[in-house]
């Protein structure tokens, strides 16, 4: 969905749902992995700025589009890739014109240890590491980009005896944080914060060596008529949200 479009939906929604006196509300939203930093910034301000309050539980996207479909009981789900937002739309488990995008994430080959940033690529071919960490690409859509940017690369073949695979991005960031994994691909916000590198060094991986991660957002069936949800997904959009977004290395439209 295109911004402008976004913001006519949401405000559209928004005045249908929104009663005269609103009063404070705790909601529970599901938000993938790769996200953590962010949103946990994103509700501070929030929460400050109204008298609502956030839960948030963070994992895969995946799991969370399974527990959805069971009932699980969040108000919104932000999730790491398009397909399960899509998927939810389709089988109207959202509000209808509420899924959005809010952000496209960004990977980076990542070590505490080894010299990252001025070898890129070329630490992969050398081999001189025991485990590339990487995300499932069966579960996570930044584990599918990492192949997608081995396989451009030229590089599975040589690093596939050297592959550990979390079960997302959340566990690969693990395993190379641990050092049960010398390097891995993670998502640059799980490492980057006001623009910088937080610790180790990495290689920022050029956009063109993967389809863009596009993660959206949808308000869920448990969310309709509910002001506080409708208010965070209108904060998401607002231009204190792209800067801490931004801030951890995420491209916002």
């Amino acid at each position: 969905m295109r911004f402008k479009e976004l913001k006519r939906s949401i405000f559209t929604v928004a005045a249908c749902l929104m009663v005269s006196i609103v009063t404070a509300e705790e909601i529970t939203v599901a938000v993938a992995s790769n996200f953590t930093a962010s949103m946990k910034s994103i509700v501070r301000q929030f929460e400050r700025d109204t008298r609502h309050k956030v839960k948030l539980v963070f994992g895969s996207s995946g799991k969370f589009y399974a527990q959805i479909k069971n009932g699980a009981p969040f108000q919104a789900f932000l999730s790491a890739d398009q397909d399960k937002p899509i998927a939810l739309e389709k089988e109207k488990l959202i509000l209808e014109n509420s899924r959005f995008t809010y952000a496209t994430g960004r990977l980076a080959l990542w070590s505490s240890t080894l010299n990252v940033a001025d070898l890129r690529a070329l630490i992969l071919s050398q081999g001189h590491y025991n485990k590339l960490a990487l995300a499932n690409s069966k579960l996570a859509p930044y584990g599918r980009a990492t192949e997608e940017i081995l396989s451009n690369l030229l590089l599975i073949g040589q690093t596939k005896g050297k592959w550990v695979k979390g079960e997302n991005i959340s566990q690969t960031y693990q395993f190379v944080s641990t050092g049960n994994a010398d390097l891995g691909f993670v998502a640059l916000s799980q490492i980057m914060t006001d623009k910088q590198i937080t610790r180790g060094s990495a290689w920022i991986v050029p956009e063109h060596l993967h389809q863009p991660i596009k993660q959206d957002a949808v308000i869920l069936l448990a969310g309709k008529g509910s002001p506080a949800t409708i208010e965070l997904m209108q904060f998401m959009i607002s231009e204190e949200a792209k800067l801490i977004m931004e801030s951890h290395g995420y491209y916002v439209l």
